[in-house]
């Protein structure tokens, strides 16, 4: 069994990822009717042994549309005119899906703020508050 690495803990069995290949749409000329070369990649992110629990309900949660129902995702891949660079392409989005979903955002470390930044502050209130209070219309002519 092929293994596929995607980060240094995570690899995905060859036998979880299904191909397809179908016909590509848009322009292309004579080929485009023949040859099939765009691949549809199906991986069934429920299902899969591979993924850590915390990455795999990232993954269902994420709303994507590529999403099915079952939990499989299918990404289609036709920007290239050969079937191995669509392939290619196809596993390359699938190993930045799961990269993104493995990635575990730093914890902000709560800071004081400065006294400068505190002084800044109270005093563009205080210039706030007497352009305010200069609106008032009554000027003092002692």
């Amino acid at each position: 069994m092929a293994r596929i690495q995607i980060t240094n803990s995570i690899s995905l069995l060859d036998s979880e990822l299904e191909e397809k290949f179908v016909r590509s749409s848009g322009p292309g000329g004579q080929n485009v009717n023949k040859v099939a070369t765009a691949v549809q990649l199906r991986f069934n992110v429920r299902t899969s042994q591979s993924l850590p629990e915390r990455v795999r309900a990232k993954i269902l949660n994420s709303g994507d549309a590529r999403l099915t129902k079952e939990g499989e995702l299918i990404l289609t891949a036709e920007r290239f005119r050969t079937q191995e660079s669509n392939r290619r392409d196809a596993l390359e989005r699938l190993k930045e899906i799961i990269r993104q979903a493995s990635h575990v955002p730093r914890k902000r470390i709560a800071t004081k703020p400065t006294l400068g930044s505190k002084k800044r502050r109270l005093d563009g209130k205080a210039k706030r508050g007497s352009v305010k209070k200069n609106r008032s219309g009554k000027i003092d002519l002692d």
